[in-house]
């Protein structure tokens, strides 16, 4: 996420290390880089000039205290200008404690709408919600089916008319539906067109006074730049909307695009929308954001990721099994079971302080944690419980019925040995984020 911004701005930063002062001469430098750091990341040419504004008067002059130097000084600067445009604090998705919330969902075609709202979905059953989507998209081919689809995924009813080419009578009827059938949040994904036309506005508007929602989020493809921020200005124009959501931010090395938005339309970025998986959806912090950008990770996500995950009770019982060195294959399938529910490797290993860049060209794939799935499944109850039985004959077999040669189940197992004594001896410290040291774990 953003690795182009975040690569940039550590190299500009380096201009100041190890001078004893910030002064004019050699902050100009820095900061007439970092403004085109931001406007080559398609940051809007306003608020980059504005940012580097702020920073310059806080800098300028600014003695160096003891045991913080130049470059430190200067990024922590940037990081609170960095918060401040972005934020400040996360904002709250608004929801009604007794009666029906309703959340509309507006955006360009293309933005990721669709598949936003069955992850929004989800994210509020998982806090308890009973949840309706609502299929009001009557345009684009299949965007019905789409998302009934995508309901099924997640065991979330989906409402739509069939034969009807009416959104508003759509959005109406479905929550009578919802409390006729005691759905309290009923999540409402509109149709969006290829361009801002006055005839979309008009329709979207239209939803808004009818249902008149808790919340209207303005869905955007981060990966649109300035064009983003121009179709969220005449959105809230025309319809006025409470919160931002920016989609396939992991896609998008730039950032311009978040960087700008809140500034523009001064609505709050209130959740991101990272990759295909309908787990991959987190709620939008200033700060975190901001530290990643400046290469300082997101310890905090990382480990609110890893405890969505576990159960106490689970990583008690795991904590017994390390300390008693009887962590298994079967322990081992369980975790990685539970990492891949956590999003993407390179966006978690991204998350770590200072470990991004240095893996910003590693190869990172997902679909080692497949073969390793696989070859585990392909062992017998007994082998998974007691890797010591694992001898020749039997890593053949193993590798015959996984498909993977025997290297690499030999591999594996030897690296799983490695992984077992790390483990134990790191597991009195772990807690509840024990599994995270699964994290470490490379199968090559």
């Amino acid at each position: 996420m953003l690795e182009d911004l975040q690569e940039k701005l550590q190299r500009a930063l380096k201009r100041v290390t190890g001078q004893g002062r910030l002064t004019q001469s050699n902050i100009s430098d820095t900061l007439r880089e970092i403004r085109r750091v931001l406007l080559d990341a398609d940051v809007n040419y306003k608020v980059a000039k504005q940012f580097i504004e702020d920073v310059k008067e806080k800098a300028l002059g600014k003695e160096v205290i003891t045991s913080v130097t130049p470059g430190q000084l200067i990024t922590k600067i940037i990081y609170d200008e960095l918060v401040k445009l972005l934020g400040n604090t996360g904002a709250e998705l608004k929801l009604n404690p007794s009666g029906i919330t309703t959340i509309m969902l507006i955006g360009l075609q293309g933005c990721g709408k669709t598949t936003f709202s069955a992850k929004l979905a989800k994210y509020l059953k998982d806090r308890k919600r009973n949840v309706l989507l609502v299929a009001a998209d009557v345009y684009r081919p299949a965007a019905i089916q789409q998302l009934k689809i995508l309901g099924s995924q997640i065991n979330i009813p989906v409402f739509s008319i069939d034969d009807c080419k009416n959104p508003v009578e759509i959005a109406s009827e479905s929550l009578l539906y919802a409390k006729e059938n005691g759905l309290n949040t009923v999540v409402i994904d509109t149709a969006g067109r290829l361009h801002v036309d006055e005839e979309m506005m008009n329709e979207a508007a239209a939803i808004k006074a009818k249902v008149k929602p808790t919340e209207t989020l303005f869905v955007v493809d981060s990966m649109t730049g300035q064009d983003a921020v121009n179709s969220a200005k005449a959105f809230h124009e025309k319809v006025e909307f409470d919160g931002v959501v920016a989609t396939k931010l992991d896609g998008d090395s730039r950032g311009g695009c978040v960087l700008s938005i809140k500034a523009v339309v001064d609505r709050p970025i209130k959740f991101t929308s990272l990759g295909e998986k309908l787990e991959s959806i987190e709620k939008f912090y200033p700060d975190r954001l901001a530290s990643r950008i400046l290469g300082k990770g997101d310890v905090i996500s990382l480990v609110e990721k890893a405890q969505s995950q576990i159960e106490e009770k689970e990583a008690e019982e795991l904590e017994k099994k390390l300390m008693s060195n009887n962590f298994d294959f079967n322990d081992f399938l369980k975790q990685i079971k539970m990492i891949k529910k956590m999003g993407s490797l390179k966006s978690l290993i991204g998350m770590i302080p200072g470990i991004n860049s240095a893996i910003k060209n590693a190869d990172i794939d997902d679909k080692q944690l497949v073969k390793v799935e696989s070859i585990i499944q392909s062992m017998t109850k007994g082998e998974r419980q007691n890797p010591k039985i694992l001898n020749g004959n039997r890593r053949k077999r193993i590798a015959r019925g996984s498909g993977n040669s025997i290297q690499d189940v030999n591999r594996l197992i030897k690296q799983f040995e490695e992984m077992r004594r790390m483990m134990k001896m790191f597991s009195s410290k772990a807690g509840k984020t024990g599994m995270l040291n699964l994290k470490n774990f490379r199968y090559n």
